[in-house]
């Protein structure tokens, strides 16, 4: 899914955010994932159903945003970590950054993607050259290719 996102839309209210940039978080054995210490009060969504997007605060500044994945009961994510506005070409590129852009905070937590009017994936965006590469920015599960990201338009 992760990689099936790259050059769809988030559309966000009156934003709209063509993703560049995703990453993959899956199940309790990936250590780099939310849930690789089980299930928690901040986690719970990702053990619920795919479909939800799952908004979580990091070094007291930043919010992230993530879309649940998987079925009911096995906690996956992907991490949606870049965006291009396609009015102004502009980058948001970093989590945190497209989190700013669109004004989504932890009120956002637990939306329903795939049924909400204000808040959701748009298929029609662009097609990418896609490189695939370790993530970033986690210190355990570097080896894991499961980061994505645009390089150039087809």
């Amino acid at each position: 899914m992760a990689k099936d996102l790259i050059g769809k839309q988030i559309v966000f209210g009156d934003r709209r955010g063509i993703i560049t940039e995703t990453e993959a978080y899956i199940g309790t054995d990936d250590p780099a994932c939310h849930a690789a210490r089980g299930k928690t009060p901040r986690n719970s969504i990702m053990f619920g159903q795919a479909g939800f997007a799952y908004v979580y605060f990091i070094y007291g500044m930043y919010y992230c945003l993530n879309f649940i994945t998987e079925k009911e009961g096995f906690p996956a994510a992907v991490l949606i970590r870049g965006v291009i506005d396609p009015e102004t070409g502009k980058h948001y590129d970093g989590p945190g950054k497209l989190c700013n852009y669109f004004g989504i905070t932890k009120e956002h937590n637990g939306i329903n993607i795939c049924n909400s009017a204000e808040f959701y994936v748009d298929d029609s965006a662009a097609t990418f050259k896609i490189d695939r590469t370790p993530r970033i920015g986690i210190k355990a599960g570097t080896e894991k290719l499961w980061r994505f990201k645009a390089v150039t338009k087809k």
